[in-house]
């Protein structure tokens, strides 16, 4: 049973799994992102909306060494490490019929969440098809990272750009057909990511297209393609997708994002669509949090995508 069942009216199983690590990133307190959206009240959050909630605690990994590049990359082994343990674990998750809700750490985690899922999907020869919400393409590569952070390339790695040991379902495949990611409110991206996502055929929604077009237009065109595909949606949200104003707490603001009514849409949407099969939050830091209200907003965001709504329209399920 999946989110698509939710749709309908037939409440899912959700299995939660913190993984509480920075060691992607320059600055520290992402690793404190999963304890916040707990005490924030997601559990609750969900479970009153009729959800089963099964909260698998916490992944253990490596501690952050704070070491400098080696070849263009900071903390490869490391990463690699949370990422081996987070891919299996996702894989037992959707196994076992449970929708993966992985709370972040920083964005380098997903290269471990989404492989898991593209793991499960090949044993099943389903598609895979990803909605990547954030304000940076995190296409860099370790020639061209400025950092050799790799917060800011999971989805060049997961799309075959990159080669990373120990996390890659058969050597040398892309976990990814770069024509099945949708990025969006993109607004800071490097001149070589430029010309790599246009090269790969990712389909790229940046914030002048949402103003353009409107929140609504895209998720729908967004929604199609991926009915269209069929198989598994997967989608990551990281919190700088979000306007800085109301959602301080991470450590790579950008001007210009999302607002709280375009995210709350997004979220809707994807709900309404029946397609979510599991989700990624990431890049939340408590530590740069005012009172807690990225926090908040995260899990209040959450619960749209599992059916939270804010009015009732006729013929759509009821949610709390």
């Amino acid at each position: 049973m999946n989110a698509a069942a939710k749709a309908e009216g037939v409440e899912v199983t959700v299995g939660m799994i913190g993984v509480p690590t920075d060691i992607g990133a320059s600055d520290r307190g992402a690793c404190m992102g999963p304890e916040a959206l707990r005490i924030m009240g997601l559990n609750e959050d969900l479970s009153g909306l009729g959800h089963r909630v099964r909260d698998h605690g916490d992944l253990s990994g490596p501690a952050n060494p704070q070491r400098a590049p080696r070849r263009g990359l900071r903390h490869l082994r490391e990463v690699n490490a949370w990422c081996s343990v987070l891919r299996d674990k996702v894989g037992e998750l959707l196994g076992a019929g449970e929708v993966p809700l992985i709370l972040g750490g920083d964005h380098s985690i997903s290269i471990g969440s989404v492989s898991g899922v593209a793991a499960h999907c090949t044993s099943l020869d389903k598609p895979l098809s990803v909605i990547w919400l954030d304000a940076h393409a995190d296409f860099n590569t370790p020639a061209s990272s400025p950092s050799g952070n790799i917060h800011g390339m999971p989805l060049a790695a997961l799309c075959g750009q990159i080669e990373l040991e120990e996390i890659d379902i058969e050597p040398g495949r892309p976990l990814l057909d770069p024509t099945n990611v949708h990025l969006v409110g993109i607004r800071s991206v490097d001149a070589t990511e430029k010309s790599m996502i246009m090269d790969c055929g990712v389909n790229v929604y940046d914030m002048r297209t949402v103003d353009e077009r409107g929140m609504v237009a895209i998720m729908r065109e967004i929604l199609e393609a991926v009915t269209g595909v069929g198989g598994h949606l997967h989608v990551s949200f990281d919190v700088d997708f979000l306007d800085p104003p109301i959602a301080p707490g991470v450590g790579t603001t950008v001007a210009g994002g999302a607002t709280f009514r375009e995210a709350h849409l997004c979220m809707e949407l994807i709900h309404e669509s029946g397609l979510l099969g599991s989700l990624d939050l990431v890049e939340l830091n408590p530590m740069l949090d005012v009172h807690g209200q990225t926090a908040a907003m995260m899990v209040d965001l959450t619960g749209s995508a599992f059916g939270k709504k804010i009015v009732y329209r006729p013929g759509q399920p009821r949610a709390h």
